[in-house]
Parts: C-alpha cells; structure tokens; sequence
C-alpha cells in the first residue's frame, strides 16, 4: 500500500505540473500560479482534519508559513518558465534543484554529512543541468531562458522543504495549510504589484482557471499520498518513489505537446532524473 500511495503521488505531481503549465500558457502566470495555490489551500484545509485532530503548535504554524513564502515564488517562477518554454526541461530542472539545494544547506550551515549517494547525486546534477539548459537555434547552441525559471524556482522549492522540515512531524499537514495560506497572499501580492508594472494580458476562458485550481489541488493530494504512504512504508522508499514526479510532465510534453528536445538535453534529462532520486535514497 505505501509503495502505491508513493507512486499515486508522483503521478498526481506529475499531473499537476501538466495542467499548471498549460494553464500558464493560456492566462498570465501568476493568475495560473494563485489559483492554483487556492486549489491547494481547499484540498489541504479539508484533508487535514482527517489526518491529524490534534492542533499543532505555533511553532508549527510559523514554520508552515514561512515554507508558504518559498512556494509562492517557486510556483511564480515554475510557471512562468512553463509558459514560455518546454515543460518537459523546465520541471526537471526544477526538481533536482530542489531536492540538491537542502542538501548543500545542511552540509555547509548546519555541519550535516550527506551519504556518498547524495553526493553522486549532486555531482550528477551539475552537468544534467548544463546539458538542460543548452538549447539550439540554427546551428548553433544557447543558453535556455526557461531553464533560469525552473532554477529560480529551485529556490523557492528548497525554501519550502528547509522550513517545512522544522514542523514537528505530529502536527500532520496544518503546517502545509498554514503554508498555502502565506503563498496566496504572496501571490496576491505579487500579482498586484506586477499587474501594475506590466500589461497583463487578459484574462482566458473560465475553464483554464479551473484547470489552474485543479493543479493546486492535485498537488495537495499528491502531498496527502506522501505523507501516508511514509506511515507505511520505508521513508527511503517513499521519497525515491514520490521523485519521480517530473517523469510524467517530459512524457506529456513530449508526446501530447510535442515539445521537441535535442539529444543533449534528453541525456540532461535523463542525468537530472538520476540525480534526483540519488539524492532523494541517501
């Protein structure tokens, strides 16, 4: 059952990014972005009580707040790298980011040691991300504007793991909640102060934000699957398995978008998977 529940949330993720992305391409993004959130923050504040009847602590509230700040600006840049550019390098580069950056946090602010896995899969994602990020346009190689996105959004996905880590594991997912809360109103923030900044363009059809909210929640129940597949099985197993996730938006990419990929970047892909789940079983 864990094993399954690990995999129902890879594929839930994947998904997720899917319909973020596509919804991105049809509104501005960080409409896509905060709707998404919104579309999180139901599914998160109806599941918790079901996981957890226990209120947590404020400590826990602060944490899962201040992780909400690194979500709203990875989800912000994670979608605007979506919309202009192939899903199928932007997500990827996002995740090996995300779990590789924690890991060099503890090592160099908190005197952590990582297992020799973990290292391999750092040294693997530096040149998985350089093979990533190089595009080609007429003979001739260039750096991928999206792919800085998806390391940006990194960032924040890094952000999130490092302050979400500090909740006590007993408070369930209120932290979560209380993080998604913090990404809307970051997200409304920044939605308002760029609105005024740039010409937005306008709105899409109603159903694309509906799209956008189904992402959001998605990605709440992939969080939901996580957490109990942990309960049930190996945590090892369980975080490798979740890992996997960005598999299924290069699949969709390539296949339903057809998003064409040089094969320098298709072995980057292939690297930063890797690297993503060595670091992921350490």
């Amino acid at each position: 059952m864990g094993t399954l529940l690990a995999l129902a949330s890879a594929l839930s993720y994947g998904v997720s990014d899917f319909l973020g992305g596509m919804a991105s391409r049809r509104i501005w993004f960080l409409r896509a972005a905060l709707l998404g959130q919104i579309g999180g923050l139901v599914s998160m504040a109806a599941l918790a009580p079901l996981i957890s009847t226990a209120m947590p602590s404020t400590a826990d509230f602060v944490w899962g707040g201040l992780s909400g700040l690194g979500t709203g600006v990875a989800m912000m840049f994670l979608f605007r790298g979506m919309g202009r550019g192939a899903m199928s390098v932007v997500v990827p580069t996002s995740a090996v980011g995300g779990v590789a950056i924690p890991v060099l946090v503890g090592v160099i602010a908190l005197g952590e040691r990582p297992a020799p896995l973990a290292w391999a899969g750092i040294s693997l994602a530096v040149p998985a991300l350089w093979a990533v990020s190089r595009g080609q346009t007429n003979g001739r190689f260039r750096l991928d504007a999206a792919v800085g996105d998806g390391l940006l959004s990194s960032v924040g996905i890094a952000l999130q793991y490092l302050t979400l880590a500090q909740a006590d594991p007993e408070s369930g997912i209120w932290a979560v909640v209380a993080g998604r809360v913090t990404a809307v109103i970051t997200l409304a923030i920044l939605r308002k102060v760029l609105g005024v900044a740039v010409a937005v363009p306008k709105n899409g059809p109603a159903n694309v934000d509906v799209v956008a909210a189904v992402a959001g929640l998605l990605a709440g129940l992939a969080l939901t699957a996580y957490l109990l597949a942990t309960r049930v099985e190996l945590v090892a197993v369980a975080v490798v398995l979740s890992s996997l996730y960005p598999i299924v938006p290069v699949l969709l990419g390539i296949t339903v978008l057809r998003e064409r990929l040089i094969w320098r970047q298709g072995a980057g892909l292939a690297a930063a998977l890797a690297a993503t789940v060595l670091i992921a079983a350490s």
